[in-house]
């Protein structure tokens, strides 16, 4: 095969390659690592760039993290739209706002609504096969915009014993807050695409029974997702807890 043919040759490849992982990726800005979302069904296309499913409706009372740690259960809110500014000064008031009665203390049940700007927006217990919750495919799932808003995210983890030193580490595109029975824990700020442990909080304790694990999520454009675990006193992911959304009603 001669010098040139061999270029064009490399060089198609390289371009093929290219345009599979774009629609491995799902496009869009500022994506995050993982993938997905659809309630259809884990095999068929959700119509967001023929990405397929990895969000479902929970099938089980409770759900154990990934082996990496990653919680894949959570509540999520209907984005609230119209809220702008990614920096941190700008997002700590976005997300202390109240816009709803007793957001910071509500464990929403799934199908719970409320009523923000006069707009009703609901709560959605969805489960991840992946590691991360993609909010940019709930967006088209569901049918809302996912353009300068704030997600709010819920979720109830039963811990088997009281643990110490234990540190919440987040991922997100955009910014986000994030709390921990009630307490402020850590935050990430600007205009950032999802990595693992992006943002960790200082030591902290997690309690027997259920933890309550809240966060605010911003995205401006594009793609936007959010990835969250435990690690233990050794920087290690906790694996041996479980989530149960109804805990936090007990």
């Amino acid at each position: 095969m001669n010098t040139r043919r061999k270029i064009i040759l490399v060089g198609t490849v390289v371009l093929a390659g290219s345009a599979l992982l774009a629609m491995a990726g799902g496009g869009g800005a500022g994506g995050g690592r993982g993938g997905g979302g659809g309630i259809a069904g884990p095999n068929r296309a959700n119509g967001t760039n023929g990405a397929m499913s990895t969000l479902t409706k929970p099938t089980t009372p409770e759900k154990a993290p990934s082996s990496q740690g990653f919680l894949q259960r959570w509540l999520i809110l209907d984005p609230i739209t119209g809220v702008q500014g990614v920096s941190q000064s700008a997002f700590q008031a976005s997300a202390k706002r109240e816009y709803f009665p007793n957001q910071m203390t509500v464990i929403p049940h799934d199908g719970d609504k409320v009523t923000v700007n006069g707009s009703e927006l609901t709560w959605r217990a969805l489960d991840s096969s992946v590691y991360n919750m993609n909010l940019y495919h709930y967006a088209h799932i569901y049918n809302t915009t996912f353009a300068n808003v704030l997600f709010w995210a819920v979720t109830v983890v039963n811990s088997p014993e009281e643990m110490h030193d234990v540190r919440l580490a987040v991922g997100s595109n955009d910014a986000s807050v994030w709390w921990l029975n009630g307490q402020e824990v850590t935050g990430l700020y600007g205009d950032r695409p999802s990595i693992i442990d992006d943002g960790v909080s200082k030591r902290l304790t997690l309690k027997k029974g259920a933890n309550i694990i809240r966060g605010a999520i911003h995205n401006q454009q594009g793609q936007t997702d959010f990835v969250v675990r435990l690690l233990d006193a050794n920087d290690n992911p906790i694996t041996n807890i479980t989530v149960n959304l109804s805990m936090g009603d007990k």
